[in-house]
């Protein structure tokens, strides 16, 4: 049986579209990538004081394990150096698990949807592009919604970029 898993991927280390690019096609090892959004050049939040993000979501048909898809992901990004320095840090690659399909996962290594997705800008604006009924299963409303729902700047600047 097949899911679908909403990604979300950020880098903001060297040649961040080159690197989404090859977390994108490392994916494709892990199920059949069905959508991706356009990037988008995002502003770091919580800790600011690094260079911007390029940022896009990422739908992914997957027979894995929510668990099994996140130790996936994790092994991509160490495959691709991500070091884990500073928290919110600045990074070579982020990959985060956004919804997959409708579960809803509170463990300790993982929780889906993600927590803070609602709250985000450069998760939500391209989330949007390519799935814009995608419902929040806790929060019962489309991801349109909840990108609708954000206040004029509030979640940070995101301007959509040209693919090179």
């Amino acid at each position: 049986m097949t899911s679908i898993a909403h990604l979300s991927l950020g880098s903001n280390v060297g040649d961040r579209q080159q690197h989404l690019r090859d977390a994108i096609s490392r994916l494709e090892a892990e199920g059949r990538v069905i959508a991706v959004s356009s990037f988008y050049e995002t502003e770091p939040v919580d800790f600011t004081a690094q260079p911007w993000f390029v940022n896009c979501a990422l739908a992914l048909e997957t027979d894995q394990s929510p668990k099994a898809l996140m130790r996936a992901m994790l092994r991509i990004e160490l495959e691709m150096g991500r070091q884990r320095m500073e928290n919110k840090g600045p990074r070579i690659i982020d990959i985060d698990i956004l919804l997959y399909d409708d579960l809803i996962v509170d463990s300790d290594d993982l929780t889906i949807p993600h927590p803070a997705m609602h709250e985000r800008r450069f998760v939500l604006e391209p989330l949007v592009e390519i799935a814009p009924a995608a419902k929040h299963p806790l929060l019962h409303k489309t991801v349109a919604e909840l990108r609708d729902e954000l206040r004029e700047g509030e979640g940070q600047a995101v301007s959509q970029l040209k693919r090179r």
